[in-house]
């Protein structure tokens, strides 16, 4: 006789419609796979479990705008195809739970990392809600309907796994590369540059225990070196260190120097004293006119002058970029062990938004 169970189950979920991984709370890891398959977020009739109250990615699949918003990604289609890149399963994403845990007990460890009722899409929806945004703890444990346990565990998961897989991806252009993506205004005034330098300062919050630390307001200052291709491209990423640390020392820690090849241009978007160190290398320093002290231009910056201002523009918009992770604006005590990590992602994210318009 056939064997028609497989066919019947087959049947049976077909007339049920796609499973929605929220409906169990507490999946084990074969399930929860299986679930992440069948959830489909592409179809036009929305779970009879939702309501306008959640926060859940499927409610906003056909508002790119909104899209836009929470994570930086253009749509909808767009974010779930990294989403998809990325492979995550829950026995990967639960290994990441032990190499990152919070200091909590272990029992609220692993009510995190199995997110309530939050599928991996939708829990990769909260990071970037919390990234982007910089949306408190609390607020997106309303909104998502989970505790702030949660909320705190899955973001530092989260952080670290993407860290780990983002990290894995060659950022560094050659220079070919970055001559035929070299936009007009380079082309104009500076055709060599092979790398902007520039820095970005991070607030974060203090931990209890380092409450009698130098401090302003409860947090301290941390600062790192951000490289920026021509095309607007993050290209380089250096650790976080204090603000007492001397920007040079911060260069020379980069790792930028063995990056560059001789003839390379780098392009320092504030006053920084490293032409010694490329000397060594036969790079060369360029400081742009808007970026000179007192604005007193030499004659050869007086050619460049009519386009310092679209020059500046275009860089600034580079680097806010990584600014519109509002989270660096602040970064809570929760996540201060993980600041470089957390720089790292939202800097490489930030490359997922394409070439900056010419």
């Amino acid at each position: 006789m056939k064997d028609t169970t497989a066919e019947s189950e087959d049947d049976t979920q077909e007339e049920r419609g796609p499973v929605d991984c929220r409906t169990s709370p507490h999946l084990h890891s074969e399930k929860a796979s299986e679930m992440l398959h069948d959830h489909n977020y592409g179809k036009t009739h929305p779970s009879p479990e939702l309501n306008s109250e959640q926060f859940f990615l499927q409610r906003f699949q056909f508002e790119p705008e909104v899209i836009l918003f929470y994570t930086g990604f253009k749509d909808y289609g767009s974010l779930k195809a990294f989403f998809l890149a990325l492979q995550p399963t829950p026995e990967t994403i639960w290994k990441w739970s032990h190499a990152v845990k919070l200091n909590a007990p272990e029992n609220a460890a692993h009510a995190g990392l199995q997110a309530q009722h939050l599928c991996l899409f939708d829990q990769l929806f909260l990071f970037l809600c919390s990234v982007r945004r910089g949306f408190l703890p609390f607020d997106v444990s309303k909104q998502f309907q989970v505790s702030e346990v949660t909320v705190q565990t899955t973001c530092v998961t989260w952080c670290h796994y993407l860290f780990f897989m983002l990290g894995t991806l060659p950022i560094w252009p050659s220079r070919r590369t970055v001559d035929e993506l070299m936009p007009l205004i380079f082309r104009r005034t500076f055709p060599k540059t092979r790398v902007v330098l520039d820095f970005i300062e991070i607030s974060v919050q203090m931990a209890p225990w380092t409450a009698n630390a130098s401090q302003h307001r409860g947090s301290t200052a941390l600062k790192s070196v951000v490289g920026i291709t021509p095309s607007g491209s993050i290209s380089l990423i250096s650790s976080v260190y204090a603000a007492s640390i001397s920007d040079k020392d911060i260069v020379m820690k980069s790792g930028v120097l063995n990056l560059l090849e001789p003839g390379d241009e780098v392009m320092a978007a504030k006053s920084l004293e490293i032409k010694d160190l490329l000397d060594a290398i036969a790079a060369h320093l360029v400081i742009p006119p808007f970026s000179r002290p007192n604005r007193q231009f030499s004659q050869d910056s007086a050619t460049h002058t009519p386009h310092a201002d679209l020059l500046k523009v275009h860089i600034d918009k580079a680097l806010g970029r990584i600014k519109e992770f509002h989270i660096l604006d602040d970064v809570p005590a929760a996540l201060s062990g993980s600041v470089h990590q957390l720089l790292t992602v939202c800097a490489l994210l930030a490359n997922f938004q394409g070439p900056l318009p010419s």
